[in-house]
């Protein structure tokens, strides 16, 4: 496979590896990337941006994809956010030989009803939409990874194609379905925090403290936690490296 693009930045202090969410780019890190005091790995996800794609999508597929695009075993600090959140998880565990010695989890949806499931593989299901302009599909984007508002598109976020312009994404991504929480908790062999904004729709702060009790919630902040207020996260990456 063509390897991850892969953002770096930073080069005194422990690294921490950033994992964006489904939709998204590892633009999403823009922000927290400017701080100083760490060394910074933001990939693309397989299926995403200018990464490629794979054949089949699962949590363990795309934690391997990003195990093999780093540079370092470790060790290393991990933030996830939704999607990321469980695919460092994944990475906690040790099942892909890499050292983690602390992870935060920001936004991770971890009840999953059958509507839910069944709209995931409808939008896995559908060939990419094609957009008239660039900017149409810029919005798209942005819609799609929960930005509009937030931030700038990511230029890595759509691509050229017959007819006109569609998003980068990969709509199988989709159909990576609904994580095994309590597994993964189980099998993380590194601290694990759990955290959602105070707004976020997706994540509720009482389903994560009935899986870890000491789950924090982000006051004033939504589900794209990490791009409303990216210093939030440092506290988080502090405790880990202490």
């Amino acid at each position: 496979m063509e390897p991850l693009k892969m953002r770096t930045a930073g080069t005194d202090g422990p690294a921490v590896l950033l994992l964006h969410g489904l939709g998204a780019t590892g633009a999403v890190w823009d922000g927290l990337m400017l701080q100083p005091g760490y060394r910074w790995l933001a990939p693309d996800l397989p299926g995403h941006g200018a990464s490629p794609h794979l054949a089949h999508y699962s949590f363990g597929s795309l934690a391997g994809a990003v195990a093999d695009a780093l540079p370092e075993r470790g060790p290393l600090l991990v933030i996830g956010h939704s999607l990321g959140g469980v695919v460092g998880l994944a990475l906690a565990s040790g099942w892909f030989g890499l050292h983690v010695d602390g992870l935060l989890a920001v936004g991770v949806k971890v009840e999953w009803s059958e509507s839910d499931l069944a709209k995931a593989a409808d939008m896995a299901a559908k060939p990419p939409r094609v957009f008239l302009t660039r900017e149409d599909a810029e919005r798209a984007f942005l819609k799609i990874a929960g930005l509009t508002g937030l931030s700038e598109a990511d230029p890595d976020g759509v691509v050229e194609t017959e007819g006109g312009w569609r998003l980068a994404l990969d709509p199988r991504a989709f159909a990576v379905g609904a994580p095994d929480m309590s597994g993964l908790l189980g099998a993380a062999r590194c601290p694990v925090a759990l955290a959602a904004g105070e707004h976020d729709p997706m994540s509720r702060i009482d389903q994560l403290r009935a899986l870890s009790p000491a789950s924090a919630e982000l006051p004033g902040l939504g589900h794209n936690a990490h791009v409303e207020d990216p210093a939030v996260l440092l506290a988080f990456l502090a405790q880990f490296a202490g």
